[in-house]
């Protein structure tokens, strides 16, 4: 039952004509490879369990646009993807951001410190830790200068790159505690520095633009509700951050003639009170709401209640991480993928896109993630990198949904408390031909059997704990 493990370089999905499908399995057997095309009508299951899926691929089915699929840049994965020779540099970014691999178009990039930084932590005006409210000493630095450099050739490569920044602390002189990390007390922003707090969000987004990067959009605080002692973090209020955004933040990016989005929130799913919050307070200046995975139960049905009260709101996940060494199962990309697409997010990155062999660099301690695994893992005494089953599970999206498609309503997706299951999402794509990507958690092949609305019926084997992808022609073109 299997075709071929090789990538297809050159076939980007949305050129099929006829039935198309590619498969990633937890065994590796498919990597992106392509696998069985499904036919029209109800098919042959032979002795394999079936299941039923419907898509509503008619105007009527229409739900969110999506913005693309991505990861984190952190400092830990430019400095690894820097580790390796250029060639092969070269080599990795164009499979990560073209269609010859994961056609990657959002990118979220930590500004200055996150936990994923080697030692010593830093913002970009640190000034000795004495206050610089007139911003002197503002500077990238070596690591914010090669954050920028790799950001400008990922957009190189991907040209609608969306680019998301995130801030684990402003500098420390702007907080009540005066330090970047090591306490929790009274870790909190000093509003006597609200109008600089403002500022630096600008002062950094005009120096991305002057390295030819265009911030898309911020969130303003990783996190927010997350107090740690060891690595950067600053507390915010919901109502603080509503009201730092309404009065100093948007007013502030808008003034410097900048139209990057602020995106509310960007943590997890058990506070939808939190944006809500910040959205009854700063709607004007706030487009979207990120979200990430960490809470307990973690529910992305969440993102659908919030939908139904702020329709015109747009949602992310922006965090999930993924780990080789407190192993993470081989469908947790799919499902922090599959999961929010279900539930009307636009988009979704992983935590984190790169890592050596020992889940970093990163801060030192107990505090940072020191068992975060990128999606791709470098050697740089080898000079190789290698793609993590990660990677693939999201690359089976990532590839095979375009920026610009929208998502269709359907049915039939269902996991049980076992972690079994099978979940889908559907696609219809700029250029009318339609994306299924179907998430098998049985430990079986499975027969599966989708009706469109549009009067079709495709059926196809789905292979065993995979992730399978069929690109369908333009609804009526065979």
């Amino acid at each position: 039952m299997r075709f071929s493990t090789l990538l297809l370089h050159a076939i980007p999905a949305t050129a099929a004509v006829t039935p198309k499908a590619y498969a990633s399995s937890s065994d590796g057997v498919y990597k992106l490879s392509q696998y069985y095309a499904p036919v029209k009508g109800s098919g042959t299951p032979g002795s394999n369990s079936t299941w039923k899926l419907t898509i509503d691929d008619t105007a009527s089915g229409h739900k969110q646009t999506i913005k693309g699929f991505g990861a984190a840049v952190t400092d830990a994965t430019v400095a690894v993807f820097n580790a390796l020779p250029a060639a092969k540099r070269s080599t990795l970014l164009n499979e990560l951001m073209t269609s010859a691999g994961a056609n990657f178009a959002m990118m979220r990039h930590t500004i200055a410190s996150s936990d994923l930084s080697a030692d010593p932590s830093y913002s970009y005006d640190d000034a000795g830790g004495k206050p610089d409210p007139s911003f002197t000493s503002f500077n990238l630095g070596d690591r914010g200068n090669a954050m920028a450099t790799m950001l400008a050739q990922m957009k190189a490569l991907q040209p609608g790159l969306t680019v998301v920044g995130s801030p684990w602390s402003p500098p420390a002189w702007m907080k009540l505690n005066r330090v970047l990390q090591g306490t929790t007390v009274n870790n909190n922003l000093d509003h006597t520095y609200v109008s600089q707090f403002a500022q630096y969000f600008v002062k950094y987004i005009q120096a991305y633009q002057a390295k030819g990067v265009n911030i898309d959009a911020i969130t303003i605080q990783n996190e927010p509700l997350n107090s740690n002692a060891g690595f950067p973090t600053m507390y915010i209020y919901a109502d603080e951050s509503g009201n730092l955004i309404q009065q100093n933040i948007g007013p502030a990016l808008r003034n410097a003639g900048l139209n990057t989005a602020v995106w509310a929130w960007d943590h997890n799913t058990d506070v939808p009170s939190y944006p809500q919050t910040v959205l009854n307070t700063a709607s004007q200046y706030t487009s979207a709401v990120a979200w990430h995975c960490y809470a307990p139960n973690n529910n992305w049905g969440v993102l659908t209640d919030f939908h139904n009260s702020n329709p015109g709101t747009e949602q992310y996940m922006t965090e999930c991480w993924t780990s080789e060494d407190a192993p993470t199962p081989w469908y947790q990309a799919a499902d922090f993928t599959m999961g929010p697409l279900q539930n009307w997010a636009s988009g979704v990155m992983a935590w984190t896109l790169g890592t050596d062999e020992n889940d970093g660099p990163h801060l030192a301690g107990n505090g940072p993630c020191a068992q975060c695994t990128g999606l791709v893992v470098t050697n740089a005494a080898a000079g190789t990198y290698r793609y993590r089953v990660d990677y693939y599970m999201m690359a089976q999206f990532s590839r095979f949904i375009p920026k610009g498609a929208v998502v269709l309503s359907g049915t039939g997706s269902y996991s049980y408390s076992s972690s079994s299951g099978l979940e889908s999402v559907a696609t219809l794509n700029p250029d009318g031909t339609r994306t299924v990507v179907i998430e098998n958690k049985f430990a079986n092949p499975v027969y599966v059997t989708v009706d469109t609305k549009s009067g079709e019926t495709w059926s196809g084997l789905v292979y065993t704990n995979s992730v399978v992808t069929w690109v369908l022609p333009a609804a009526g073109a065979v």
